[in-house]
């Protein structure tokens, strides 16, 4: 029996011996003041079968469940599970302690260095600092991250779609985030509602706290710490870079733009049903109204965080349905509809 934690899903016959081990385990907590415990006596009470009574005593005393003690009759003693656990996990401990001073160890090294980094790289003022790697970014935030008190709330476009190493970073970080009581709110575009692995990691952390909208348009890519320290993309970096800024009024300034659109954004609390069907035809209206203003396939794809690919069926739906065969005639068509009214994001479309 492994009472170790994330032991392997257990096959049938080890849940069988398991199950036996915790009668025989219960069986000599109630008896344990009844002199020696002998395999007979515990297969004849319980009842079951000698054999798999012996196998069962031998599990628990490897487990640390029961101390043989060295005296006649070969009395066994019941060891408290929490004791047996402890005893078992101690040498673990050891080690992460030993590896977390190694680890304290690596950075107070390389602190003075990252000071001199920090005062001689490229900086656009004391407020401002370029981070030029995507390691160097997701080190900087994760310790940022660490750190954050009150809030953190970021715009993601893309439709939600993410590496998921980089996913599965994101989402222990916001975990240990909301257990602190950190407040997450995080905007996303609307098409990050019809991808699976987004709608999978919002309906667990909306579980645990975290607040997420949608919008069919986004401002571009913003995360801001505690209301005193932002990320926004680094120019010229093909987005592995980031600016990060402490300067209090333009962290003041981008937070207010995310409040702006986190006001005029949809709750991302349902999947299915009425509300994917109302941001679908947002999403259709505001690819008319983005064709009617002359942008290309590729700009449209960008602006609403989708795929070239799925822009185009888009697009060709929209054309079919028009009964047109051109963008312009698109325009056209939708303007005489009234298609192209302007519509907020808490309307019903």
């Amino acid at each position: 029996m492994d009472i170790s934690p994330h032991c392997p899903r257990s096959t049938p016959d080890e849940l069988k011996s398991e199950s036996l081990d915790l009668r025989v385990y219960a069986w000599l907590v109630r008896n344990q003041r009844a002199g020696t415990h002998d395999p007979e006596t515990i297969a004849r009470e319980l009842p079951a079968d000698l054999a798999d009574v012996r196998h069962a005593l031998s599990r628990l005393i490897e487990s640390g469940l029961l101390a043989e003690q060295p005296l006649p009759g070969s009395r066994l003693t019941v060891v408290p599970a929490e004791a047996a656990a402890s005893r078992r996990t101690a040498p673990l401990e050891a080690q992460i302690r030993e590896r977390q001073e190694a680890i304290a160890h690596i950075r107070s090294s390389v602190d003075p260095f990252s000071l001199v980094f920090q005062r001689e790289s490229r900086s656009w003022g004391g407020g401002f600092q370029e981070i030029s790697t995507v390691a160097e970014v997701r080190d900087r935030l994760n310790r940022l991250s660490d750190g954050c008190r009150t809030e953190l709330v970021s715009c993601q476009p893309g439709g939600g779609s993410r590496v998921p190493a980089a996913m599965a970073e994101a989402m222990g970080r916001d975990r240990a985030m909301l257990d602190r009581g950190v407040r997450i709110r995080t905007l996303y575009h609307h098409t990050a509602r019809f991808n699976g692995p987004s709608q999978a990691y919002v309906a667990e952390l909306s579980a645990r706290g975290a607040e997420y909208r949608t919008l069919h348009e986004l401002f571009g890519r913003l995360i801001i710490v505690d209301r005193e320290t932002a990320f926004i993309p680094a120019p010229g970096h093909d987005g592995q870079g980031a600016i990060l800024i402490s300067e209090p009024p333009v962290v003041a300034y981008l937070y207010d733009i995310f409040e702006l659109a986190w006001t005029h954004a949809r709750p991302f609390v349902d999947a299915t049903g009425r509300a994917m069907e109302a941001v679908s035809r947002e999403l259709h209206r505001t690819i008319l109204r983005l064709l009617a203003d002359g942008l290309k396939d590729e700009a449209i794809a960008r602006r609403l965080g989708m795929s070239l690919r799925t822009t185009r069926r888009h697009v060709a739906d929209i054309l079919s349905e028009l009964n047109v065969s051109s963008r312009f005639q698109a325009g056209v068509a939708a303007a005489r509809s009234g298609l192209l009214e302007e519509v907020d994001g808490h309307a019903n479309p």
